[in-house]
């Protein structure tokens, strides 16, 4: 897929305020600072399209950007640390999971891991909610130019391991740099196909 233009549109505070969902959505979600506004921004060609900070946590809305004019790139909060309070987590996680059960146009979310470390409960708990949720989704490890090749393929393999425990049929798996630019193009030939299949096939998302 080449990347004509992606422009940002709104930020929701709630799912209801999202904007109309007549158009395919992909939503990125993951653990604060798992690189998820720089996988973004690379995947866009764009620097600073989606917002990056130092600080984990700093995405706590949703943010819609629409990408070619025919589909919705959506920016989720991170779910997991971040510092703020109980309380505001709590409403972080609310509007997580109000968001990805209720947005009808919702056709792939793609859950972020850091490939760098072993897998982590939370990440596992989350996947395994997805699946319990009916959720179409993806595994995207991030960070994957912090390590060694060797290393890289061992963590996917741990992975793959740990998710049979509870999983026959493993969801895509993608391999990702936002600094060297590496399998963003992968997700966004899947984003492709789809969006092909579901205009070839007249799925629409009107109620």
């Amino acid at each position: 897929m080449v990347i004509k233009t992606a422009e940002f549109v709104k930020s929701s505070g709630k799912w209801q305020e999202c904007p109309d969902p007549n158009i395919p959505e992909y939503a990125f979600i993951g653990r604060s600072n798992v690189g998820k506004s720089s996988l973004i921004n690379a995947m866009m060609n764009h620097k600073d399209l989606a917002k990056t900070s130092q600080t984990p946590g700093k995405t706590q809305l949703i943010n819609h950007f629409l990408v070619n004019e025919n589909w919705y790139l959506t920016d989720l909060p991170g779910y997991g640390y971040a510092k703020v309070s109980k309380v505001q987590r709590k409403d972080f996680e609310k509007l997580i999971t109000n968001y990805i059960l209720n947005r009808r146009n919702l056709v792939n979310l793609f859950v972020l891991v850091d490939i760098r470390h072993n897998p982590q409960k939370i990440d596992l708990e989350f996947i395994q909610w997805c699946g319990e949720s009916g959720i179409p989704f993806s595994i995207v490890f991030t960070k994957s130019d912090k390590l060694k090749r060797g290393a890289i393929v061992k963590n996917v393999e741990d992975y793959k391991a740990e998710l049979h425990k509870t999983w026959e049929d493993l969801p895509e798996l993608y391999i990702t740099s936002a600094e060297k630019k590496e399998g963003g193009d992968k997700i966004l030939d899947f984003i492709q196909k789809t969006n092909d299949f579901l205009t070839n096939n007249n799925i629409s998302f009107d109620e």
